[in-house]
């Protein structure tokens, strides 16, 4: 079974938090939720999130897979967190998955995994950083090598089910997305 960590700060975008978390879990992914702190996430539309532990206690597990959702003020502080960003570069070392989506693209930057790679973001995002080294793409979602970007709440669907078939494989893809009814 796949293992996820998806780290919440405070002001994340809540759609993408719980479409991410949500969609991993129907496809039978173990998805462990953390916060930059021990309270509550006060997400970016005001809604109360409760994660699974906080960044701390995290710091010498596994994952096959890093993800962050966007949002602002929380993409800053994601971009912001020293253990994250410790967390960050031993995945990319370790080659494992990392993704992000909206703004959260920023972190991945800042931890200097963006460098070389096609990536996509909220428009403007990775604009404003002025990273000649990052190729930047407007596709809905964007993979090159084990980083995947995603652009918004709209897009987070898609990106979600990108994840579980990089994971999970295709088929397990389709069985989780005619669940949705879409």
């Amino acid at each position: 079974m796949s293992r996820v960590l998806v780290p919440l700060a405070q002001g994340c975008e809540e759609l993408e938090a719980i479409t991410i978390t949500d969609l991993l879990v129907r496809a039978g992914i173990s998805v462990t939720t953390c916060g930059l702190d021990d309270m509550p996430v006060k997400a970016s539309r005001g809604t109360t999130i409760i994660p699974d532990t906080s960044i701390d206690k995290v710091m010498d597990e596994t994952y096959d897979l890093i993800v962050l959702p966007g949002g602002l003020p929380g993409a800053d502080h994601l971009r912001d967190n020293d253990l994250l960003q410790l967390l960050l570069k031993k995945q990319a070392k370790e080659n494992k998955y990392l993704a992000a989506i909206c703004a959260a693209p920023k972190a991945l930057a800042k931890a200097g995994v963006l460098d070389g790679k096609t990536a996509t973001s909220y428009p403007g995002t990775l604009e404003s950083l002025g990273n000649n080294a990052i190729k930047i793409s407007q596709n809905a979602v964007e993979i090159d090598g084990n980083i995947v970007t995603s652009r918004g709440p709209g897009t987070a669907m898609d990106f979600a089910l990108t994840l579980i078939e990089l994971l999970e494989g295709r088929t397990k893809r389709d069985e989780v997305n005619q669940q949705l009814v879409r």
